[in-house]
Parts: C-alpha cells; structure tokens; sequence
C-alpha cells in the first residue's frame, strides 16, 4: 500500500488496552493472591500475557484453561477465575483519552478501532462502556476475525471494512511492533506513550485534538 500520502488524515484509528483503557492481569489477581512474590511469581509463570494472547487470537477459555490447570493442577481455581472476571483486569480510562475519543466525536472525525481482544470477553466490555464505544464507527476484535497484530491481514481486513486508505487514517498503538506493522502499509502510525505526547501529534497532522 505505499507510504501515507501527503494529504491529511481525516479519520483515526485506536487501540483499546493500555490506549483507552489500562491493562494488565495484575489488577485482577492482586485480589487474589495477597503475597507479593507468589503474585510476581504466578504472572510470570502461569498466567502470563503470551498464555493470553491465545484468547485474543480467537482460542476458547474453555480450552486454554484446562491446558493450563493441567500444567498447573494447585492453581486451577486461580486460573478459572481469568474467564469469568477478565473485566476487572482492565483499570482506569487511560488519563486524558476518552475526553479525547469525545472531542474527536463531537468535530465529526470518523472514529474505528483495532483490539487484540478476545472474542468471549469483548462483548461484555464493550456492553459495560457503552457510552464510549456507541462513538466508534466500527471495530475490529481480533479474536472475533482470527487474525491479530501486528499480523498486516488484520489491517488490510479494518481499512476495508472501514472504507479507509492508508493515508486516510490516523492508527495509534501501544505496541511498537502494531505501529510498525500499520507504518509499513501506509497509515499514519503514532506509537502512544500518553495524551500530552498524543494530542499535538493529531494536531500536527490536521485533527481537533
């Protein structure tokens, strides 16, 4: 697809976890399991972001948990509590972004999505923020499609079904990895590293931010 072209972007694409809202398997089992060093130890050693992102590329937590139990036969109760309460996995609205996400909305800019989400877990989510995502023009949930970032099939399938070009779109990501993926096809990619970095970048590239 090229690189962006010259013209300024009109609509922008977001990331949801750790763009719009905070993340991590921490804020859940941190309830759970008072102990610092068992905590430190279960995160990095049974419950861990790449076991998750099986989720996210459209596996079923029925599965994935039952490998993981039988890999781990003494936290089985602690790993069948992530199904049931993913959502209090995700923290706080990230400082600054849904005001941003509003005044976007409230300017006429088209707004999308892309989410490495799984597709069990994004429908309650995107039900309990409604008042959020009813802004979003249409978004595209990785486990839904079975395609994940930084994978450049996930994003030729969104500017399709968005009705975007490359250069049309603003993308922006946590990851590096996603904002190089999204760069190399042609988007205007911004690594996000908070709002007070974020919303000059939009406005250097035309936006109302």
């Amino acid at each position: 697809m090229g690189l962006p072209s010259e013209r300024q972007p009109t609509a922008v694409i977001f990331d949801v976890g750790r763009v719009l809202y905070d993340w991590s398997p921490r804020f859940l089992y941190e309830r759970l399991i008072p102990e610092d060093r068992a905590l430190a130890a279960f995160l990095s050693d049974v419950v861990t972001t790449d076991w998750h992102f099986q989720h996210d590329a459209g596996r079923n937590f029925a599965d994935t948990s039952a490998e993981l139990a039988a890999l781990h036969p003494h936290h089985a109760d602690l790993i069948a509590a992530w199904g049931p309460r993913f959502l209090e996995s995700i923290g706080d609205p990230m400082p600054g972004m849904h005001a941003l996400v509003e005044r976007l909305d409230a300017a006429g800019v088209p707004l999308f999505a892309i989410t490495n989400f799984s597709h069990e877990f994004w429908p309650p989510f995107r039900a309990r923020e409604a008042a959020l995502f009813d802004r979003f023009r249409d978004i595209v949930v990785s486990g839904v499609e079975r395609l994940v970032k930084p994978d450049p099939a996930i994003y030729h399938l969104a500017l399709a079904r968005f009705g975007l070009t490359p250069g049309e779109a603003v993308f922006i990501d946590d990851n590096p990895d996603n904002i190089d993926a999204a760069a190399a096809l042609g988007l205007h990619a911004i690594l996000f590293t908070g709002f007070e970095d974020l919303a000059p970048r939009l406005r250097a590239l035309g936006l109302p931010a």
